[in-house]
């Protein structure tokens, strides 16, 4: 099982979210950590990260650090790649 962490910038971006997506999130990151490759797309163009989780209408962006999952970015799918 993989260790999920949030950088700083993660954090705020999900302060920003509504408390039920919030939750929901935070729900999947930690099915996802267990078989982080099996959920995860690889990103065409890796200038913001690696790799990224679908949660709905929410993308997370992530990459993979040894046993730990480093989450980036977590936002909309409109704003999130801009």
């Amino acid at each position: 099982m993989y260790k999920v962490l949030l950088t700083q910038r993660a954090l705020k971006d999900l302060d920003v979210i509504e408390k039920q997506e919030r939750s929901r999130i935070i729900k999947k990151l930690k099915e996802y950590a267990n078989e982080p490759l099996k959920h995860a797309r690889k990103l065409t163009i890796p200038k913001i990260g690696t790799y990224r989780f679908r949660i709905g209408d929410y993308r997370v962006i992530f990459d993979i650090d040894g046993e730990n999952i480093v989450i980036l970015r977590i936002g909309h799918r409109k704003s999130i790649y801009t």
